[in-house]
């Protein structure tokens, strides 16, 4: 037999192609697990529910002078909410966040008017004091090695204590005195604590400041270097230095941002009120780590986003708001203060596991 005689073998066409095997860890979750696992989804639908459940107790809340009285309340927690947040996603607490915001109105209001001099030059020595005040937090923080838990309650004893000394020895009371007839008043009331009118309602210039802060902190926190350093130092500072993260840059400067927070909101309460009391403050900086907690922002760093917060800080508004429009005992608030923060602990638990899960 020739080779031409031969049979060819036969040719086995290739297997039709079928579904990949996986082996299970890179299975795509649904996209509603995925939308859950996000803490500012969580968030959202929780102030959601609140809005919705005040709206139903409380008429009034439904009338637009109403919801403004509310987005304000929220916007004065949400400023300082914002950079305390990202100094806990870079791993990190500032128990005198509360009181340096009366230090920063006090500094400006006593300089103007016992030095009889525009009320910018205390506008702009506040905004230095304030910033000065995260840096040596920081300072001490990097320097010391202690938990800014402790540095930052030191703190803020010293800023309680020098809030009311020196203001009574400034002062003679525990009050500043009225710079609604200073120069430059005007300007810095405008700026500060202004209104404007959308639909015949007032809404306070807070309000605006809120969502810009809340717009460029998201900014940075995603698009920016210092958002990855913010993120990295939080999760491992150790290992956030062996790559190059300059660690003690990122942990001052985040200090000083909740100064520059503290300074912002203390600005507006001198030009919103003409006069500061000195022995307020005290108990805020709890509801600023609240709100950035409820927001979604973990206690261990690491983890959160800036968005969070801005829905945190409503909840607060709306829970206060919506009690005193509903006819309620305003004691109730601090209720509803704690069944939040301890279902936002709840709720993080939940997404970090789920984030881990495989």
């Amino acid at each position: 037999m020739s080779m031409a005689q031969q049979a060819e073998p036969a040719v086995t066409p290739p297997p039709a192609p079928g579904p990949k095997e996986s082996d299970g860890r890179t299975v795509r979750r649904p996209l509603a697990l995925r939308l859950l696992a996000r803490p500012e989804v969580g968030v959202f639908l929780g102030a959601l529910a609140i809005l919705i459940f005040f709206l139903a107790m409380a008429p009034t809340l439904r009338q637009g002078s109403s919801m403004s009285t509310v987005l304000y309340q929220s916007s004065t927690i949400g400023i300082m909410a914002l950079p305390v947040a990202l100094l806990m996603i870079g791993g990190e607490f500032d128990l005198s966040a509360g009181v340096a915001v009366v230090t920063s109105a006090l500094t400006a209001s006593m300089l103007s008017y016992q030095l009889t001099m525009n009320v910018w030059v205390g506008v702009i020595v506040a905004l230095v004091v304030s910033l000065a005040v995260g840096m040596f937090n920081g300072w001490m923080l990097v320097k010391t090695g202690l938990p800014s838990f402790l540095i930052t309650l030191g703190t803020f004893l010293m800023l309680q204590g020098l809030n009311l000394a020196v203001t009574k020895l400034v002062t003679t009371n525990v009050a500043t005195d009225d710079i609604s007839d200073m120069d430059g008043f005007d300007q810095a009331k405008a700026l500060f604590a202004s209104s404007f009118e959308v639909g015949g309602v007032q809404v306070k210039i807070t309000v605006v400041w809120w969502l810009v802060f809340a717009a460029l902190a998201t900014w940075v926190l995603l698009r920016t270097k210092y958002g990855n350093w913010i993120f990295a130092v939080g999760g491992n500072k150790e290992s956030a230095r062996a790559v190059g993260v300059p660690v003690t840059f990122t942990k001052i400067s985040l200090f000083m941002l909740v100064g520059f927070g503290a300074w912002f909101v203390g600005m507006h309460n001198l030009f919103s009120f003409n006069t500061v009391q000195s022995g307020e403050g005290v108990g805020q900086e709890l509801i600023y780590i609240a709100a950035a907690v409820i927001g979604g922002c973990l206690m261990t760093g690491g983890s959160g986003s800036a968005i969070g917060p801005v829905f945190g800080a409503f909840m607060f508004g709306m829970v206060q708001q919506g009690i005193v429009f509903a006819g309620w005992n305003p004691d109730w608030f601090k209720a509803f203060l704690g069944v939040m923060l301890l279902g936002a602990v709840l709720i993080n638990l939940y997404v970090q596991r789920t984030a881990t899960r495989r």
